[in-house]
């Protein structure tokens, strides 16, 4: 079934969902819009930068930049990380608490953390289920995550998620991630970027990591994946993004449950405090910005709601071992400052193309001798295999395609998306990744969890694979095992729900990754509150953002013994994030799983790759929205399809939108309409 089909059947499964909430929907939203509109008005731009600090000036700024302010001078120097050090350190001062301040640069270098005198070493990971009941299971309530790493967390989040387009927040991934979207508004679909929580892993083959000395090549590993708790906020210089502030003073690893109101979080107050002079314009902030027609949040924290002005803060020579101290973070950073590199340069391990994708404006990731790292090369497979010209044909034709579209979350409106893309084959080998100017970093994980997510669920070996890994351990608090999850468990929930006793074994089913978050929601269909979880989530009572399903049990216990390492108890995990056993078998590595070796994602961008009716890889597209992304990926492979004629996107008979569980069609692509700068055409995908 093409493309079109799945749009209508996407119009009927919405309209269905709505029938069927009928009056509790509009009661929902009459009760919700007016506190919503309040909270956006308090929140917007204007009103943060026009209420200034007492007796401090920072004046609106406007973005003026398109992707290419970016230069070689624009970086956190040494002095500057302090500057935002002893910011926030002055504010918590001012307010008797004690907090843990981390800085990165924009590729995640962490330029410097500092805890506070009397501050909390560890935070609990927590958040709660509709209508305020705790969630077991998951990560949550687990106990002994560092400090420095939630810190950490959010400081990279905040770098990775903005570009000189959009500058986003933890509190704008809170927005994003969630069961619904908006947060707190029922019978409406989970957040656009459900899951990318679980992403930027510290346990990536993907990710870099840190070896002493000066920053270096990027992008860098996070400790726990994308935060979405409020308290990180991006950094810039002259309308370019150059790192991000993270802050933990409140001892709760957790997020927003609902947008409806203002919170004057203490970790989002300190993070602002330590932003002064490096605030996001206010033109590119995430409340400019809309996504399925809703506002994103950027902050709930104003100027004036400081408690001190951050220009008169004391030098940071006079705070460190005064106030606290700077702290040493295995794998991340010695006790001492640093300066950060300069994105779209060599040291940032991401720089202009100059060998294959000439006249498109490409960047590539390089290693810190600025040797590309890569550079498109053939399959592993064999015969079968993608050729090292078919690849470079699939990110050349995908990235034409993003410099056609029009971007869905980036500022001045009619800018081109800026996405990366990555191209694997099924054993989950990198065979090329290639990137637009300006486009966010969390994107270059992202793009490749896509493509092998959706290679690995649509090849024979899904099924086996998945059995043979050790169970997820959960913990309950501290190092006490609360219960075990086989992954085998949702190979049988999946074959059952689908009606297929084959499913992930057979490589009969093209399963895109938009098909993958239709059964790893926790309500199927997606937005009808009162329907059971997809087969690869959770029960009620047991999902959270912190407890996703499959996504999360497949990399668990890699986090926990992650965060062990931190906590300089144990050995630091490998680079696969699969296969790792948990506490208590001593998280020995057992059947580790190549093919997704730095975990699946489950929101829209990937699709699989084919030769006639044979497998041969998959491409993945993140960085703007995620219609966009879909759109990117299946005609980046139509494109070379019929440049080529040599591979293809899968025949219509195979794809996931001919599976219909429980009477509601899955999905395979969903491209937006008029998508195009330079075409009026409509519906691009439609018949292909």
């Amino acid at each position: 079934m093409g493309s079109e089909p799945l749009i209508r059947a996407e119009t009927a499964t919405r309209t269905e969902a709505r029938a069927r909430a009928g009056a509790a929907l509009t009661a929902a939203l009459t009760v919700l819009v007016v506190p919503i509109v309040l909270v956006g008005a308090a929140a917007c731009s204007g009103g943060d930068r026009a209420s200034s600090p007492p007796g401090a000036v920072d004046p609106p700024t406007s973005g003026g930049c398109n992707g290419s302010c970016a230069s070689a001078t624009t970086f956190l120097t040494q002095s500057e990380v302090e500057r935002v050090l002893a910011q926030a350190t002055a504010e918590a001062q001012a307010r008797g608490v004690q907090a843990t301040i981390a800085v990165s640069d924009r590729v995640g270098n962490v330029l410097g953390v500092f805890r506070m005198t009397g501050a909390d070493t560890t935070v609990t990971l927590q958040s709660t289920a509709a209508g305020g009941t705790p969630v077991v299971g998951g990560l949550e309530g687990v106990d002994i995550v560092p400090d420095s790493a939630a810190a950490i967390a959010k400081a990279v989040t905040a770098a990775f998620v903005s570009s000189e387009g959009n500058a986003f927040s933890t509190r704008t991934a809170s927005q994003i991630v969630q069961d619904h979207f908006n947060p707190g508004e029922a019978l409406t679909p989970g957040g656009p970027l459900f899951g990318v929580q679980f992403s930027q892993l510290p346990c990536s083959d993907l990710s870099r990591r840190f070896a002493g000395g000066a920053a270096a090549a990027g992008p860098m590993r996070s400790p726990l994946g994308l935060a979405a708790d409020a308290g990180g906020l991006p950094l810039y210089k002259s309308g370019t993004p150059v790192g991000g502030v993270g802050v933990v003073a409140d001892g709760i690893y957790g997020l927003d449950r609902s947008i409806a109101d203002r919170d004057l979080d203490i970790d989002e107050l300190l993070a602002l405090a330590g932003s002064f002079g490096f605030a996001a314009p206010d033109d590119r902030r995430g409340d400019r910005i809309t996504a399925d027609g809703k506002v994103l949040r950027f902050s709930d924290a104003l100027f004036s709601d400081l408690a001190a002005n951050p220009a008169s803060a004391p030098a940071f020579a006079s705070l460190n071992g005064s106030a606290g101290a700077l702290v040493a973070v295995p794998g991340y950073a010695a006790a001492a400052t640093r300066g950060g590199v300069a994105f779209g340069q060599p040291a940032s391990g991401i720089r202009a193309d100059a060998l294959d994708f000439a006249g498109l404006d490409a960047f590539v990731l390089v290693d810190d001798a600025n040797a590309e790292r890569f550079r498109p090369i053939a399959g592993t497979e064999g015969g079968q295999a993608l050729t090292a010209a078919e690849v470079r044909e699939l990110l050349a034709r995908a990235l034409s395609t993003a410099n056609r579209a029009r971007a869905q979350i980036r500022r001045p409106l009619g800018d081109p998306a800026r996405v990366t893309v990555s191209v694997v084959d099924t054993a989950g080998t990198i065979l090329g990744i290639v990137r637009s100017r300006d486009a966010a970093v969390f994107g270059v994980d992202v793009s490749l969890q896509k493509a092998r997510s959706a290679a690995f669920l649509s090849s024979a070996g899904a099924a086996a694979a998945l059995a043979a890994v050790p169970p997820a351990e959960y913990l309950d608090g501290g190092l006490v095992t609360l219960r075990t999850v086989a992954l085998g468990d949702y190979v049988s929930g999946a074959r059952n729900f689908l009606g297929l006793p084959n499913a992930l074994g057979d490589g009969q089913v093209a399963f895109s990754t938009r098909a993958l978050g239709n059964v790893a929601r926790p309500f199927f269909p997606d937005g009808v509150d009162a329907a059971p979880p997809g087969p690869f989530s959770k029960v009620a009572g047991e999902w959270s953002p912190f407890s996703t399903g499959v996504q999360l049990d497949l990399i668990h216990n890699a986090l926990v013994q992650h965060a062990g390492f931190i906590a300089g108890l144990v050995a630091d995990v490998g680079s696969n994030c699969t296969g790792v056993a948990g506490f208590s078998g001593g998280f020995a590595v057992g059947a580790p799983i190549p093919a997704v070796a730095n975990g699946l994602q489950i929101f829209p961008g990937g699709v699989p790759i084919y030769r006639g009716p044979t497998l041969v890889g998959a491409i993945g597209v993140s960085g703007d929205g995620v219609d966009q992304d879909d759109m990117i990926a299946f005609l980046g492979v139509h494109e070379t399809a019929v440049a080529l004629g040599t591979i293809n996107n899968a025949d219509a008979a195979l794809r996931s939108d001919r599976l219909a569980p429980q009477g509601t069609r899955l999905r395979y692509v969903s491209c937006p309409q008029a998508p195009f700068r330079d075409s009026t055409e409509q519906e691009p995908c439609n018949g292909r």
